[in-house]
């Protein structure tokens, strides 16, 4: 019994001091038992019932009780929300909206075989790996101290060292009229000697992707065309980040008066650039 009593007031040390608080009266002691409240258990289930709500379930189709059709090769794997709005909307067989879909697909392929391989930089290094990115694509590399240019036969072969070599310094690049997205930029960058570099007729350059060609990693760049884009005036803003450059050829620099204010401001800005027109070069 005091033993019990006891329990309930503070516990006093030397010349009267508190020392500890009370026990919490929840607190189970050696033999006793606290009987948990029909409440408490509730509030457990719950919880518990949350927790398993929240866990990732499989998608429907990848689980084991899930019906299995041939037509699953036709589904989209990543479940975006453009898949969600193509759902909702009525199904279409007519030509035109299957020629649409196939070439949605056949970008999204592109758009992936174009992306930043790191083992072929660490192999070729950033100058060979961006040569060989460019000729397998149809586009003409040219290395210093070369003569020529350098492209592909009609086999798609070309000759060019499989591992690195510092011999081979790239000075100019030529991906004229090549389906060229932003993914694929990453592969040629960090290319210190590259003096000439040519996007003519490449119908998916963008602003996004000159911006980052912008910042690519180019001190000595000098020759830019831009011919044949989709260039608007808001991308040739980024363009001061390649101070060495001389030349930018665009498709009409009086097009519209915004892109020749722009230009005219371009030109002000780096004294040593020359903005031309398209007809000026390739006629």
């Amino acid at each position: 019994m005091l033993q019990r009593l006891s329990r309930g007031f503070p516990i006093l040390g030397r010349c009267g001091i508190r020392t500890a608080s009370t026990v919490p009266t929840n607190q189970a002691y050696p033999g006793e038992e606290v009987e948990v409240s029909a409440t408490v258990k509730r509030i457990r289930a719950e919880l518990a019932a949350d927790k398993q709500k929240l866990k990732w379930r499989a998608p429907i189709g990848d689980r084991p009780e899930d019906w299995s059709s041939k037509l699953k090769l036709f589904s989209n794997a990543e479940q975006t929300s453009d898949f969600i709005v193509m759902m909702q909307k009525p199904i279409d067989l007519s030509p035109r909206n299957i020629r649409q879909w196939w070439e949605n697909r056949e970008e999204r392929i592109e758009r992936h075989m174009q992306q930043f391989v790191p083992e072929r930089h660490k192999i070729l290094g950033a100058e060979l790996a961006a040569a060989h990115f460019i000729l397998y694509r149809g586009g003409a590399v040219k290395f210093i101290n070369d003569t020529h240019w350098r492209r592909a036969s009609e086999d798609g072969e070309f000759n060019l060292p499989n591992k690195f070599d510092p011999r081979y310094k790239v000075e100019a690049l030529r991906c004229d009229n090549m389906e060229l997205y932003y993914e694929g930029l990453e592969n040629i960058r960090c290319l210190d000697s590259l003096k000439f570099l040519s996007f003519h007729n490449v119908k998916t350059f963008d602003d996004w992707c000159l911006d980052r060609i912008s910042g690519g990693g180019y001190p000595h760049l000098e020759v830019l065309d831009l011919s044949g884009t989709e260039i608007t005036t808001n991308g040739l803003a980024c363009l001061y980040r390649l101070p060495q450059l001389k030349l930018l050829i665009l498709e009409d620099p009086k097009e519209t008066l915004e892109l020749e204010l722009a230009t005219v401001m371009l030109e002000e800005s780096m004294p040593a650039l020359k903005i031309v027109g398209a007809d000026a070069i390739h006629s």
